[in-house]
């Protein structure tokens, strides 16, 4: 496991959402946001996620060009580190940071490394979940993410 863990918004509001924030803690110990995603987050956070501000304004200014600002900062934040993980959901975004060379999951991959690691006993009651939020999950996508599971 990298020794940095670095997420986005979106992985905060939709485990918030489905009441597994959690899982974060349980698979990492710690992560670290940016001022910007604990904004979007807009809740207080846990103590167990550290804050801290990108160094390199041009490059989060450059990628906030094509980019949120949340996604843009954790991606800039990310290039800052020797090695980390970025869990960022949000298509362009993945796309930018896998082109940036940056160690990439979702959401949905915590999610599958949960099961691997037994901290959840079945993703599929998860997913129900996250089907009842404003995420969108394609079928293929579900049955994708079960058949990684092996449900």
């Amino acid at each position: 496991m990298p020794p940095v863990i670095i997420a986005d918004a979106s992985c905060l509001i939709l485990l918030e959402k489905i009441e597994a924030l959690a899982l974060l803690q349980q698979l990492f110990g710690r992560i670290v946001v940016t001022d910007i995603v604990a904004e979007e987050y807009g809740l207080p956070l846990p103590e167990w996620v550290t804050v801290q501000a990108v160094q390199d304004a041009r490059q989060l200014q450059l990628l906030a060009l094509t980019l949120d600002r949340g996604e843009a900062s954790a991606i800039a934040l990310a290039l800052e580190q020797a090695e980390c993980l970025l869990i960022i959901d949000e298509r362009r975004g993945r796309q930018v940071a896998q082109r940036l060379q940056l160690t990439v999951t979702g959401t949905l991959g915590l999610l599958i490394q949960a099961k691997k690691r037994g901290l959840i006993l079945a993703i599929k009651p998860l997913l129900e979940a996250v089907r009842a939020t404003n995420f969108r999950l394609s079928e293929q996508l579900v049955h994708a993410i079960l058949k990684q599971a092996e449900e």
